[in-house]
């Protein structure tokens, strides 16, 4: 097993997980090239030879950045893949100087035992006039934000 940024060869990988998470309504889908044009961004968690897992980080801001398409193939959720791969965005974040990080999540109970915590989604603007006016649930997101100060 080998935890690692990602590559390009690992996109369409990491998009075939995103698109089984994005079908059962647990993440926003992404397209194929903005994966590609992210890929620096992604870590993936792969066994002998195939990508099992990906998540993002996504700088917003001089202090802020977001977990993102946090996914882990079905036979090995609960393994703490998830875990992994948080801990080396969190770990990359401190390396970078970041002050916090935050996730929009259906999932939160996940996070709050990563040591994140709940925030309203008007203490991230940044992210709310990116990428959220851009969505199709704008204004009425149902995602959860949470947050973890560094």
């Amino acid at each position: 097993m080998i935890l690692r940024k990602a590559r390009i060869p690992d996109a369409k990988a990491i998009h075939a997980l995103l698109v089984g998470y994005a079908q059962q309504e647990l993440m926003l889908p992404r397209s194929l090239p903005d994966i590609y044009e992210r890929i620096r961004s992604f870590y993936v968690y792969e066994e002998q030879g195939q990508v099992l897992g990906t998540v993002s980080l996504q700088i917003c801001w001089s202090d802020l950045a977001e977990i993102r398409s946090l996914a882990v193939a079905d036979d090995l959720k609960m393994k703490g893949i998830g875990r992994l791969l948080v801990q080396a965005c969190l770990e990359e974040a401190r390396e970078l100087g970041l002050k916090r990080v935050f996730a929009l999540t259906y999932q939160p109970g996940f996070f709050e035992k990563m040591g994140f915590g709940y925030i309203e989604k008007s203490e991230l603007p940044q992210k709310i006039w990116s990428d959220c006016v851009k969505c199709p649930k704008f204004p009425d997101c149902d995602e959860i934000a949470m947050s973890i100060v560094l």
